[in-house]
């Protein structure tokens, strides 16, 4: 018993220690979720906006997503060099402010998002006379189907750089 109480406490803390080191890679990432800011640092870096669809408080497969591509190194380095992230949450389980849920529901029509994780890349701009976004779709992704288990982030920006291709029209 003492052997086995010993293991699940290993097993425990591994754990712990696991999610500590994923979380602490992803801190090196700025999720904005206004489409207003993400609007204005990409007007200021020339880079298009990567909007992550996600149900955070519910979606396994959203979940799974930022374990095993947004918290790899890898990614943490294209996603700084590349693009604007806006996260666009749609939870269950907690209530966001009625603003934001406007803002990520007109958006999950706009792309007519369907399915959770969705991520779409897009340049974005805005009207002078109206003041009214005007968004110019790259192209979207998902969960890297087909990738090696254990380096889905590799497949994953593959398929991003396509799509980043679309930015100068290659």
């Amino acid at each position: 018993m003492r052997k086995f109480l010993i293991t699940i406490i290993f097993l425990i803390c591994s754990f712990f220690t696991y999610s500590q080191t994923t979380e602490n890679k992803a801190e090196n990432l700025t999720w904005l979720t206004d489409i207003s800011q993400a609007h204005s640092l990409s007007t200021a870096t020339n880079k298009p906006i990567f909007a992550f669809f996600t149900g955070s408080d519910w979606c396994g497969w959203c979940h799974k997503l930022e374990k095993e591509v947004f918290a790899k190194p890898e990614f943490v380095t294209w996603a700084n060099d590349n693009v604007v992230l806006l996260e666009l949450d749609f939870p269950r389980r907690k209530q966001l402010p009625q603003a934001l849920a406007q803002q990520n529901q007109s958006l999950q029509q706009f792309f007519g998002v369907k399915g959770y994780p969705t991520i779409w890349v897009f340049n974005i701009t805005k009207e002078p006379k109206s003041e009214k976004f005007v968004i110019s779709a790259l192209g979207s992704l998902g969960y890297p189907a087909g990738a090696t288990v254990g380096k889905e982030e590799i497949k994953f920006l593959e398929n991003a750089n396509k799509v980043m291709s679309q930015k100068s029209g290659n």
